[in-house]
């Protein structure tokens, strides 16, 4: 069995090939509701701000950070055609008419800044509980969807034919810049 620094140090590109795959994903095909088998239409797009980074030979890093609204991502394509992963990204999550905002880190997949749909704060002193339970149902919403996100990029990753098709796909996007 393997120790904790052991696994994390063998198994840590995960989180940042993800999160280039998440990217991809949204460029291909904007709805996730087929891949996640959802009833819900659930729509991803990518928020204000990624991080990207790049391993140079000689054991240092370039890291590339894109934000703003308006922000191109022409220096973040780049950076993936020199073999940038991504290491963080903000995303735009609409569920059905719920709209979400988040940041995750692919090192530890924390997700941080979250913004949950408006809830309604014009109820009285005693409807105060539920509100409460609706803002932690918003929450754990979100990360049901990232978590059923993540188990479908494991299940093509450790596929069969993840390098004939899953990565060959991906190249062929970055390719296309």
């Amino acid at each position: 069995m393997l120790d904790i620094a052991a696994a994390y140090n063998k198994y840590k590109f995960l989180g940042n090939d993800f999160l280039t795959w998440i990217w991809f994903s949204i460029e291909t095909q904007k709805d996730f509701s087929a891949l996640l088998a959802s009833k819900d239409v659930i729509i991803f797009e990518i928020g204000n701000s990624i991080v990207l980074e790049n391993k140079l030979g000689d054991k240092s890093k370039e890291k590339i950070t894109i934000k703003g609204d308006e922000a191109g991502l022409e220096e973040g394509t780049t950076a993936l055609k020199k073999g940038a992963w991504v290491t963080q990204i903000n995303l735009n999550c609409k569920i059905n008419e719920d709209e979400y905002k988040f940041t995750i880190k692919g090192e530890s997949f924390n997700i941080t800044g979250l913004k949950t749909p408006k809830t309604d704060l014009s109820k009285n002193g005693d409807e105060i509980e539920g509100l409460i339970i609706e803002k932690a149902f918003s929450c754990f919403r979100i990360f049901e969807v990232i978590d059923t996100l993540f188990l479908k990029y494991l299940e093509q990753r450790v596929s069969d034919d993840w390098n004939h098709k899953g990565l060959q796909d991906i190249k062929n996007w970055i390719g296309s810049f």
